[in-house]
């Protein structure tokens, strides 16, 4: 598989038939229109040109408007529908259609101002019962709360510290005048209610007595009518209010017969959002509209055929090199490929002009996380979990390579689960041995044991840690030649490859197969270092040839050390998954042999077994994607990879709710 060769394109357009081939070429979704303005920019055309207007400030808003309708449906009348089940599928032409758009904008509307005025509602039901809780303490009083007093007396009413002593109070009204007498009403944990009686004459005088005590004016004075009467006011109010509200509710519910038009709706609004960012990129006259951007070369004839239908010129080409960072890039993958998309996209995309690292990486990936998982019981359930999932979905883009990531995985994990005779861990040789404690029944056959063959997993991780980094140093010789740099490739790859063939030589008298070869590798060793300490200062003089034959000889000793290391995370990931699944499993099967089999010891085995393997996979599942990501980016990329490609996006029908057919 590779990178789409990409073409720019250029197209000039009737102004009248503008909107008609927008809406073809979003069918098609092949066609990614670039911003021209800065190529107008200074030329006789930015006087002529002008960039075309759109609604899109409009379509966001109504979009906003019709996608909060379908949360509020939700949210008041909620839908039960199936985790794995896929969204509606619905023609292109249905998407583009504006009947019902209008009637649907409305209907959101009103759904809107329900929900405005239930909010609304709540704060008045709040103010309410903050009202009521206010008045409580003065219930007592049998006085309205409006009265002010008579022409000679004024009333005061107001709270104090529950601290503070009444009798104190008194006091000191009783030094400032003999006209003034405090009346307590109710008392809480926090505050005294009083009210206070005084001439008008003497009222300023009481007051600043009273804030000496930090007295606080009621906030329920000057309410008409008594304490109670109010509070009975507030009570049959916060029920006309409730009433009003679930009136409102009611209405809101009513319109989930129309959840579906919404959804389609909003969905119709985005295509025409898509339609309107397309549109601000164009520029045109009062005639002919004009227009740029990027299409792949094997759709070209298919758009030739579209472009014949509609009065318009155009003219295609190849990018130039100065062009590549600027050209959006598309990987075209196979079903097998395409399942390591997810993992390209979430590190970053190839250049333009480089490789597709998705066939490279995608057996190693696999095999890798077979290695790490290895177990029959989590590689079934990977399997099952793909299928299921890619049939009931029926996913696209990124949710499609995960379901068929999780499958192949599986399907890894499976076989390598054989080759290690691990079927959740060793729960047969458990149950086995608990069932019939004289049974010699060693549990399923295996290849070869993480636990027992420690040591041969280790190298057999490491050499595939070698083969792996070595095919990327392939690639990277593969595209260097390709480039012209021919140099290049043999002193530093070719170089690596004639000293791993000297050490591998020179080993074979340490493995006990033959002395023959120990010095003719030693040679073909010391002429792999001798063309490598040459390739790195060949571009240096003077003393800057000496250190960069310096810094060569530690990068390369210490970073193919240390890459190479890192695979050892194969056989660590194995070995962990393996003894954790096996101490689950003893802890589940010791009620069975301390007490016999049983109800209740079946029962523990069950809770045990379930609950401590359901965690080891998901850790494993988790750690080993992790692992297996980084052995991928960090050091095979690191060998050949050229990231800091630009995702194609073409002009494509845009929905959440329903999919238009492919």
């Amino acid at each position: 598989m590779s990178i789409l060769k990409m073409k720019k394109l250029h197209l000039a357009v009737v102004r009248s038939q503008k909107d008609a081939l927008l809406k073809e070429l979003i069918r098609h979704g092949c066609v990614e229109f670039s911003e021209i303005a800065g190529e107008l920019e200074g030329t006789e055309l930015e006087s002529v040109l002008r960039r075309e207007d759109t609604d899109l400030m409009t379509l966001r808003s109504q979009h906003n408007s019709l996608t909060h309708a379908v949360q509020l449906l939700d949210a008041y009348a909620p839908v039960k529908s199936s985790l794995l089940s896929a969204p509606v599928e619905v023609a292109d032409s249905v998407l583009l259609d504006d009947n019902g758009l209008a009637a649907a904008l409305k209907l959101a509307g009103v759904i809107e101002g329900h929900d405005d005025r239930i909010k609304r509602i709540a704060a008045e039901e709040s103010r309410q019962r903050s009202l009521i809780e206010a008045l409580q303490p003065w219930k007592e009083l049998d006085m309205s709360l409006d009265v002010e007093g008579t022409n000679r007396a004024a009333v005061v009413m107001g709270t104090l510290a529950a601290r503070t002593s009444l009798e104190d109070v008194e006091k000191a009204l009783a030094a400032v005048t003999e006209e003034a007498e405090l009346f307590p009403v109710g008392e809480d944990r926090n505050s005294h209610y009083v009210l206070a009686v005084v001439m008008k004459e003497e009222l300023a005088a009481v007051n600043e007595a009273l804030r000496s005590f930090g007295f606080t004016p009621s906030a329920v004075a000057g309410m008409k009518g008594t304490a109670r009467e109010c509070i009975l006011n507030a009570s049959e109010e916060l029920k006309s209010l409730a009433s009003e509200k679930d009136d409102c509710a009611k209405a809101i519910v009513a319109e989930t017969v129309h959840r579906d038009d919404l959804k389609l709706a909003a969905d119709r609004v985005s295509t025409k959002i898509a339609l309107a960012e397309a549109e601000g990129k164009l520029f045109g006259t009062e005639s002919t509209v004009v227009m740029e951007g990027w299409m792949p070369s094997e759709r070209e004839k298919e758009l030739e055929a579209v472009f014949e239908k509609y009065d318009c010129a155009w003219e295609t080409r190849e990018p130039t090199e100065d062009e590549y960072p600027s050209v959006p890039v598309k990987l075209k993958n196979n079903k097998f490929t395409n399942a390591l998309n997810m993992v390209t996209n979430m590190y970053s995309l190839p250049a333009y002009g480089t490789v597709d690292p998705n066939p490279l990486m995608a057996p190693f990936f696999i095999l890798f996380f077979g290695l790490m998982m290895a177990d029959i019981g989590y590689g079934i359930m990977m399997i099952l979990a793909g299928i299921v999932a890619l049939k009931k979905m029926k996913p696209r883009g990124n949710s499609l390579a995960f379901c068929q990531l999780l499958l192949y995985c599986g399907i890894a994990t499976l076989a390598m689960g054989v080759l290690t005779g691990g079927l959740f861990s060793d729960i047969p040789y458990q149950i086995v041995h608990t069932l019939n404690p004289d049974s010699t029944w060693g549990g399923l056959w295996a290849l070869f044991s993480p636990e027992r063959d420690s040591t041969t997993v280790l190298i057999g991780s490491l050499v595939l840690g070698v083969l792996h980094l070595n095919t990327g140093m392939a690639v990277s010789f593969a595209q260097k030649k390709k480039a012209g740099n021919i140099a290049d490739g043999i002193f530093e790859e070719g170089s690596l490859w004639i000293m791993l063939l000297g050490g591998i030589l020179m080993g074979t008298k340490f493995l006990g197969v033959t002395e023959a070869l120990y010095k003719p590798g030693l040679i073909v060793l010391i002429v792999g270092i001798v063309m490598l300490l040459f390739g790195a200062g060949r571009h240096e003089k003077g003393f800057g040839k000496v250190t960069a034959a310096f810094g060569c000889i530690y990068n390369t000793a210490t970073g193919w050390f240390g890459d190479i290391l890192s695979y050892s995370r194969i056989m660590a990931l194995m070995l962990a998954g393996g003894v954790v699944g096996k101490v689950f499993n003893t802890v589940a099967v010791m009620p069975a042999q301390g007490n016999g089999i049983n109800a209740v010891t079946v029962i523990a085995f069950l809770i045990i077994f379930l609950l401590g393997h359901a965690m080891n996979f998901g850790l494993n599942l988790l750690g080993c994607y992790v692992h297996d990501l980084r052995l991928q980016c960090l050091e095979y990329f690191g060998k050949f990879y050229t990231d800091g490609g630009k995702a194609f996006e073409p002009l494509k029908i845009s929905s959440e709710y329903v999919r238009a057919k492919e």
